[in-house]
């Protein structure tokens, strides 16, 4: 059985940060809604509360029955977190003068608590909320203060909670993933097993059982995303994956074909189709990105559609979805942070199941994961051009006058097109 962190999110900005820091830990996590903690999960060795953009005071704020998990696994509170912590334990939050942000310095700390386990006295940290713990529960102590923030770190005398005002998971902090590793690791007893390998041997497992001895059809983008699921799907099924890659005519000069080439040097089944266009049609007079991301998404879904109804015998359809799509497509609030063409399931009409192999990764295992399939590193490190971003960049170079500044704005677009 996997052993898993969960991370539970409040809005924060930075908590995919928080689980990213914690898969650098070879710990396999899982960020969920606030009010969506897996109860009676074994697997679940730890619970880490996320920052909010809310006081704990707000009527629209947050909030969980802390019972759920309070004293039946470690506990974590970051920022938001800390200070839900003490106010549902009869602790006091309250306003802050001034907003307490930037960097600041720990003037002491038990070093003799395990979260601080490593720590250097006056270690830098990163504060960043406006309401302040003004008064711990009666059963917490405090294991860190810096010369502003008196509750700068505190922790219950009589369970395995933890809570910090200031934010682990950003590089200001400087020790932040040591105390990270001191509570994903010595606290809640992680065996560091997650690994590309490991994801990789788990992921093949799993495809196997999923989709048996059916027809698979992936859509290629030319990105790592999808050239990594297509070397993962094969491996898992070979001759069953049939790839399905779209030229929509915004490729770099001769892209399609070498990509092609490319992936048929891995031994895959890829089918090439010219849907320019039918892109440069329906994206014609659009210059909204948001609009733009849903034209091509539906457009790829359309072509999709077309191809799979050659391929009589498909019943799946896969995609390169990775973790943060699924996360910016639709926020706990309810806002669409950015909406992703492979998030949202399939048309009824196009009869066919998902597979989404990659779903829980981030872009940087992702990676990872394509070193351990020992690809090319020319795709591993590779990224479609140009995506719906580079077309608004394009847009806006349109309505520059041929000043100094658009020379300079010309200049560093052609370096950027020669770094992708």
């Amino acid at each position: 059985m996997q052993q898993k962190i969960i991370i539970l999110d409040f809005g924060s900005q930075t908590t995919q940060l928080i689980g990213r820091r914690v898969r650098e830990l070879d710990t396999f996590c899982e960020i969920l809604p606030y009010n969506k903690f897996p109860k009676d999960d074994p697997s679940v060795i730890g619970v880490i509360l996320s920052g909010s953009p809310y006081s704990v005071h707000d009527p629209e704020a947050f909030k969980v029955d802390l019972s759920q998990f309070i004293g039946k696994i470690p506990v974590l509170g970051i920022c938001y977190g800390a200070q839900f912590i003490s106010y549902s334990n009869g602790g006091k939050v309250e306003q802050a003068g001034t907003r307490e942000y930037g960097r600041a310095n720990l003037e002491t700390i038990n070093l003799d608590n395990p979260l601080f386990n490593g720590f250097e006295k006056g270690s830098q940290v990163w504060m960043s909320h406006g309401d302040t713990i003004t008064a711990i529960p009666s059963d917490y102590d405090i294991i860190a203060s810096t010369g502003d923030v008196k509750f700068a770190a505190f922790a219950s005398t009589k369970q395995p909670v933890w809570a910090v005002q200031f934010h682990p998971e950003v590089y200001h902090t400087l020790q932040g993933k040591q105390l990270l590793k001191n509570f994903v690791v010595d606290i809640c007893g992680s065996k560091q097993e997650w690994s590309a390998a490991s994801f990789v041997e788990s992921a093949v497992q799993e495809i196997r059982e999923q989709v048996g001895n059916d027809r698979v059809i992936l859509g290629l983008s030319g990105g790592v995303d999808s050239s990594v699921c297509a070397v993962l799907l094969n491996k898992a099924i070979g001759k069953n994956l049939t790839c399905i890659f779209v030229d929509h005519g915004m490729l770099r000069k001769n892209e399609f074909s070498k990509v092609m080439d490319a992936y048929k040097g891995l031994g895959l089944n890829v089918i090439g189709v010219d849907a320019s266009e039918k892109f440069f049609k329906d994206l014609e007079g659009v210059s909204d990105p948001e609009q733009k991301r849903k034209i091509i998404g539906r457009d790829f879904v359309e072509v999709f559609n077309a191809e799979a109804k050659k391929i009589t015998d498909a019943k799946w359809l896969a995609q390169g979805t990775i973790y943060p799509d699924r996360i910016e497509s639709l926020s706990i609030t309810g806002m669409v942070i950015k909406s992703h063409h492979n998030v949202g399931g399939l048309p009824k009409e196009m009869h066919l199941q998902l597979c989404e192999p990659l779903r829980w990764l981030f872009k940087d295992e992702v990676r990872r994961v394509g070193h351990q399939l020992k690809m090319p590193e020319r795709l591993i490190k590779r990224h479609p051009f140009p995506g719906p971003g580079w077309q608004c960049v394009f847009l806006v170079i349109l309505h520059v006058k041929k000043s100094a500044s658009y020379k300079m704005l010309m200049i560093y677009i052609l370096r950027r097109c020669m770094a992708i």
